[in-house]
């Protein structure tokens, strides 16, 4: 065999050495992105509605019941005024019944 024919013979074999390695590069490659699973994503946390939220719950009770305590004020000063006026009416009545 001569140096010429042998050297065609290991070059046809590395040619097919570099054909498998290519072929067994690309089946380890698909191996890996068929077993790559993506990372879950990482859950949403919430930190600034927090606290306004409950700021907010307390300010607006606040202010529904300072409108309550208000209405019961005027609804006792409501009732102590009418009962002054009756009272008043009542004494003038009987002072003009006393003068017939």
């Amino acid at each position: 065999m001569s140096d010429i024919e042998k050297a065609v013979r290991e070059a046809v074999e590395a040619q097919a050495n570099t054909e498998q390695l290519a072929l067994i590069a690309a089946v380890l490659q698909a191996q890996q992105l068929a077993q790559y699973q993506p990372a879950p994503p990482a859950p949403v946390v919430r930190t600034s509605g927090g606290a306004a939220k409950w700021i907010g719950i307390g300010v607006g009770g606040s202010v529904f019941l300072l409108t309550v305590a208000i209405s019961a004020m005027a609804v006792a000063i409501s009732a102590v005024a009418l009962t002054i006026c009756v009272l008043i009416l009542r004494s003038v009545w009987q002072d003009i019944r006393k003068g017939d």
